[in-house]
């Protein structure tokens, strides 16, 4: 049998084991397991390892950025994003990769518009480092903000957003774990009285999928859109990255 997994902490919100198993069925793959591996510390990870059989893991929260000292080898993307979320076991040796990046980028084109320049990203952990990464090749001039403000770190507080940053920045991305299941009721605190129809507002997170992020953007008229679509995107680059010389 052939082994995946995901493995963060907690994981009740995650869907990556709904889309594998439908794959599965879909796809008529019969020798393949998908299984949710919930661990409190990535401390966890050598006993996981231990199974001979497994040959991949998907990373999610809290662990895209410590999970790289248990890697043998990582790609140019983790290298200059400092996130993992993809790993792929073969001979002994993990490799990290960054599929987020991939289904970050194909997903946020579907309504991005020429006037989209500047880019607020709200979060500053492994998330954000890809869709830093993913603006940066697009030319697009971004501001990191975070609920944490560092002085002199160039990482604005929701606090120093005004009227004036939202009329410029009119791409809003969400990258934290707020108003996610189950608590849905939580979101960044921007000044949404700013948010309007030249707003696009993208949400990383797709449970649920219409986050009080969303709806705030969604009732000012802005574009939307939430992270199902980069889920399925990264997840299928996951799935060629483990099968990468195995004949599929």
């Amino acid at each position: 049998m052939r082994k995946f997994g995901l493995i963060g902490y907690p994981l009740g919100h995650s869907f990556s084991g709904k889309y594998f198993r439908e794959k599965f069925i879909r796809e008529h793959i019969a020798d393949c397991l998908y299984s949710n591996f919930e661990i409190p510390s990535v401390s966890d990870l050598p006993d996981l390892l231990e199974d001979p059989e497994l040959e991949g893991l998907n990373v999610t929260i809290p662990y895209k950025q410590s999970v790289i000292p248990f890697l043998s080898r990582v790609d140019r993307i983790v290298q200059q994003t400092g996130a993992c979320n993809c790993i792929r076991i073969k001979n002994g040796l993990l490799s990290g990769f960054n599929t987020d990046v991939i289904g970050f980028e194909k997903s946020l084109e579907e309504k991005l518009l020429p006037t989209d320049r500047r880019a607020l990203v709200l979060g500053t952990g492994g998330s954000s480092r890809a869709v830093g990464w993913v603006l940066q090749k697009k030319g697009i001039l971004f501001q990191l903000v975070s609920r944490e403000k560092l002085l002199g770190s160039g990482v604005l507080g929701y606090e120093d957003l005004d009227q004036e940053i939202l009329r410029t920045h009119p791409l809003l991305i969400n990258t934290t774990p707020l108003g996610m299941y189950p608590k849905t009721d939580a979101l960044p605190s921007l000044p949404y009285q700013w948010i309007g129809r030249d707003h696009y507002l993208f949400d990383l997170i797709y449970n649920p999928t219409q986050t009080q992020f969303l709806q705030r953007g969604e009732a000012a008229g802005a574009r939307t859109k939430n992270g199902a679509d980069m889920l399925a995107i990264q997840a299928e680059a996951s799935w060629s990255i483990w099968n990468e010389g195995s004949g599929e």
